[in-house]
């Protein structure tokens, strides 16, 4: 039996940063909606997104800049594994304190 009214999911598709902007401009421009733009280009409304950023990246808007987010990302992730470092490293301590006794 199939399933009534649900739609399988679309796999997760990366754009290039010259295509988002390609598609913020043309949001910019006012001949079309966002909805239509998104529509024409088979996307989802997540050309939304792009639109937000581009105006927090410019200033427009307040939020975290791109570049921002990308440092965030990469701090976070090495925030994570100096964690995990710490902690095998107080593992290891324990370990060898136990040895020595």
């Amino acid at each position: 039996m199939e399933h009534m009214g649900k739609k399988k999911p679309r796999p997760r598709r990366s754009f290039t940063r010259e295509f988002k902007a390609e598609i913020v401009e043309l949001c910019r421009r006012g001949d079309r909606s966002i909805g239509q733009v998104a529509k024409d280009f088979d996307l989802t409304e997540t050309a939304v997104d792009w639109i937000r950023q581009a105006e927090v990246d410019t200033g427009r808007r307040d939020g975290l800049t791109s570049s921002e987010r990308e440092e965030l990302a990469v701090l976070r992730r090495e925030n994570r594994r100096l964690r995990e470092d710490v902690d095998i490293l107080k593992r290891a301590t324990a370990f060898f304190a136990k040895e020595t006794r």
